[in-house]
């Protein structure tokens, strides 16, 4: 056989509830602590217990961070979807499952290896407390795999100490379980595959794992947000759950222990909206994260903070909808919504990071923006962004000071006559404003959703409703070029790529495998709304331009017809995903080579 090393996946096929995240995660710590890349991806059903859950890890030296539909070895623990499992597994592939699992027609493969484990008997030998069995069950299947793929002891040690590091006891029954799993694999195993592991010294010495929740929640802390307000959601939640337990840690009184923070768990999503665009209006940099069903009711503030013009973020991780959806599946399905969230002529910032360190750096921008537009923000991330665990390079520390935008002190009241609160005085769509408190006469105006003119004085006259949108419709071209702008990798090719979010990650290997096939791409990563020039300038430069997304109709494909110029719009075809599973790179190639190989009809 040769040698399979470092470039296979792995998949461990067990129920929800078995407590097996955190054997998945030692697993993956052990790898990345060799220095191997590693992309896992947990697939969860929403329920507490007892439903099918998967947790995929990539191994891989070239660092592609997607999922893969090749699955090349698999560990089986769970009964129900054993004859499923079992085709899932690639030819040449491997399968280490429970002893007790029938091998019959349905699941008997001549061309994959099997190696049979009692989990079960081991667990309930060496383990008599039944309610804890379960769960060191899940460790024994670390150890089968750390022998006889060749992981580091010393690597699946570290990673052991560092889930556990709270957990004494607990460290010491997983070590045991782990123990078991080495030595069976020793005594009982014959390997009889190519698949291993080979240290790369090194190679991750300037990564770190982590969420891109948390990420969010660290960006905002950094970003000075002094306001959260939050109902929970999947998969959001854990955003406002680190942003609680790094304010507790970071935001506190040295002498009274009381964080210098407000947090409030409202009693829903509109309430929470509510309370950030409180806080905004007061001056606070406030924030609040949801997903899909969350943000629908948060709409009518998401239009009154839009015309009254009020800052506040919004963390959007996105789920699979519609309605309540699938609440543990990944999409890109919120774009076209967070964009024009109101009931009329709204046009928001939107914000789309694609790595764990965007969401951290966006997560800071966005309370810049907020305030520098006087304007909410949408922060749009996805649960493969937010929930999974990625490797990131380490964060930069923020060097600027916050951007609060137009604020008059009393002092600069002093010096002028008179103001208007939503008078256009630059050119650039954005009024000044005053903060509550300032110690001042002419501090004071009236804040309203309702007409109002330059003043914010009310009024219906259609004039002045006209000249408030026009307004608004300058702020919003002026915020084209203060978002962050496209990522751009072109070398003079004839077919583009238009990605954006956690989509990139399949872009980068599906750009290699289609350079393989003889077509090369140039590719261009939207960051954020609304979008910047040098989108339309790269699709003039290319004669087919691919514009792939994760969600069912093609809604940035919509929004660039709609904003494009008429002669660009040919050339751009949209590739969708989502079935609800992170997209891989044969999602984007296939249709993208049937296009480009596709026969050429001259008519007569």
């Amino acid at each position: 056989m040769q040698r399979i090393v470092n470039d296979f996946t792995i998949r461990v096929a067990t129920v929800n509830g078995s407590g097996s995240q955190s054997s998945n995660l030692v697993l993956t710590g052990a790898l990345f602590r060799m220095g191997i890349p590693v992309a896992p991806k947990n697939v969860f059903p929403s329920n507490i217990e007892g439903l099918p859950t998967w947790y995929d890890m990539r191994v891989t030296s070239r660092g592609y961070a997607c999922r893969t539909r090749d699955i090349d070895v698999l560990v089986a623990l769970n009964a129900a979807t054993w004859r499923d499992d079992v085709a899932s597994v690639k030819p040449g592939g491997v399968i280490v499952h429970e002893a007790t699992y029938p091998i019959t027609e349905q699941t008997q493969r001549s061309d994959i290896t099997y190696y049979a484990v009692p989990f079960a008997a081991l667990a309930k030998e060496h383990f008599p407390n039944a309610n804890l069995r379960k769960y060191l069950l899940n460790m024994i299947y670390v150890g089968i795999l750390a022998e006889l793929l060749g992981i580091d002891a010393v690597a699946v040690r570290a990673s052991l100490e560092a889930q556990f590091s709270a957990k004494p006891k607990a460290m010491e029954s997983n070590l045991a379980a782990l123990t078991i799993g080495v030595d069976f694999a020793k005594a009982n195993l014959l390997k009889n595959d190519p698949f291993s592991v080979e240290a790369i010294p090194g190679r991750n010495k300037n990564f770190l794992m982590m969420d891109g929740n948390r990420a969010a929640a660290l960006g905002s802390v950094q970003g000075g947000c002094s306001v959260c307000a939050w109902y929970p959601i999947t998969p959001s939640s854990s955003l406002c759950e680190n942003f609680i337990a790094l304010t507790e840690r970071y935001r506190s009184d040295a002498d009274t222990g009381m964080r210098n923070v407000g947090i409030v768990q409202a009693e829903d999503e509109l309430a929470a909206a509510g309370i950030v665009f409180g806080a905004g209006w007061a001056g606070a940099r406030a924030m609040t994260a949801t997903s899909g069903p969350g943000l629908s009711l948060m709409a009518e503030y998401a239009g009154y903070a839009y015309f009254a013009e009020i800052p506040g973020v919004i963390f959007d991780v996105q789920r699979v909808g519609p309605s309540t959806g699938l609440p543990t599946r990944t999409l890109q399905g919120d774009v076209g919504f967070a964009y024009t969230l109101s009931h009329g002529d709204t046009k928001h910032i939107v914000l789309l990071p694609g790595t764990v360190r965007e969401a951290y750096e966006d997560a800071m921008r966005a309370f810049d923006l907020a305030e520098r537009l006087q304007t909410p923000v949408f922060v749009l991330l996805d649960l493969d962004l937010g929930m999974n665990t990625w490797m990131t390079e380490p964060f930069p520390y923020p060097t600027e000071p916050f951007d609060r935008g137009k604020v008059l002190s009393a002092e600069d009241l002093t010096k002028l006559e008179s103001w208007g609160r939503y008078l256009d005085v630059d050119g650039d769509g954005i009024p000044y404003r005053t903060l509550p408190g300032t110690n001042h006469p002419n501090a004071g105006y009236f804040t309203r959703g309702t007409g109002h003119d330059e003043f914010a004085r009310y009024s219906e006259k259609p004039e002045v409703w006209e000249r408030n949108l026009d307004r608004l419709t300058r702020k919003h071209e002026t915020a084209r070029g203060l978002v962050t702008a496209p990522a751009i990798e072109e070398t003079g090719n004839t077919v583009g790529i238009i990605a954006y979010g956690t989509t990139h990650h399949a872009v980068v290997e599906a750009r290699d495998m289609l350079a393989a096939d003889g077509i090369a791409t140039d590719y261009l990563r939207v960051r954020a709304l609304p979008l910047a020039s040098a989108i339309a300038d790269f699709i003039h430069r290319h004669d087919r331009v691919y514009v792939v997304e994760q969600n069912r109709d093609g809604q940035l494909f919509s929004i660039l017809r709609t904003e494009l110029p008429a002669h660009l719009v040919s050339r751009i075809t949209s590739i969708r995903h989502y079935n609800g599973v992170p997209i891989d790179a044969r999602a984007i190639t296939e249709p993208l080579v049937a296009v480009e190989r596709a026969p050429v009809v001259v008519a007569d």
